[in-house]
């Protein structure tokens, strides 16, 4: 039996790349339902959107706009993305095997960068090694969970940053979390518009700073570009 699977996507001011990803959604028949929750786009993200998935409306939060995708779910699976992600055509039904045949509560799948350079090769390392030992998962690596695991837990913290850190501590207390074997072809433009030695300083730097206790609200005053 294959489970049914909806997949959220919160968006900002997201139009140049949504579209690529929404084709990709569509093309994989498994899914149940595609659902863009927009918090308050200024450009045509919304219009785009609305074309190929069911798109709703919430405050500016990424957390926020998870949460209110999710309960808007009817899928037993939710899958979140990012607006630059393309999953393989397979993902949808190897997450259905593993939460049914493997008793998984939850999970990801493998983080594969756009950009192929060597550099970028081991950051999706780093970041795969991190998703397999220590089960902490982020949004570019398609965080996948049951749907009433989901509202047991309370679903993501609503913080301005490091959500999905928290929220995979308490997905790890309900039970059996993985990444899968499958890839997920995620944007590298963040880096690049940034600098990717600047970003990736930046990136470790925040999660060092809140393991040694600094709260989301001053770690969001040093990463402000996160929706």
């Amino acid at each position: 039996m294959q489970l049914k699977v909806s997949v959220v996507i919160p968006v900002l001011n997201e139009s140049s790349g949504i579209l690529k990803t929404l084709e990709n959604l569509l093309d994989i028949a498994e899914i149940s339902e595609i659902i863009v929750v927009d918090g308050g786009s200024t450009d045509d993200t919304v219009e785009v959107a609305s074309t190929y998935a069911k798109v709703i409306s919430a405050k500016k939060g990424r957390a926020r706009q998870m949460n209110e995708g999710a309960h808007a779910a009817t899928g037993q699976v939710i899958l979140f993305l990012h607006a630059d992600s393309i999953i393989s055509p397979d993902s949808i039904k190897k997450i259905g095997q593993a939460i049914i045949r493997e008793q998984v509560v939850g999970g990801c799948l493998k983080l594969v960068f756009d950009d192929r350079s060597l550099i970028f090769r081991l950051i999706a390392l780093g970041s795969n090694l991190r998703a397999k030992f220590l089960k902490i998962f982020f949004g570019d690596q398609g965080i996948f969970v049951k749907r009433d695991v989901f509202i047991s837990t309370g679903g993501f913290p609503e913080l301005p940053i490091m959500e999905e850190w928290e929220f995979c501590r308490l997905l790890k207390s309900q039970g059996k979390t993985l990444q899968l074997n499958c890839p997920i072809i995620t944007s590298s433009r963040r880096f690049h518009k940034h600098g990717i030695w600047k970003t990736l300083f930046l990136m470790h730097k925040l999660k060092l700073l809140y393991i040694l206790g600094v709260s989301p609200n001053k770690l969001k005053q040093i990463y402000p570009d996160n929706n």
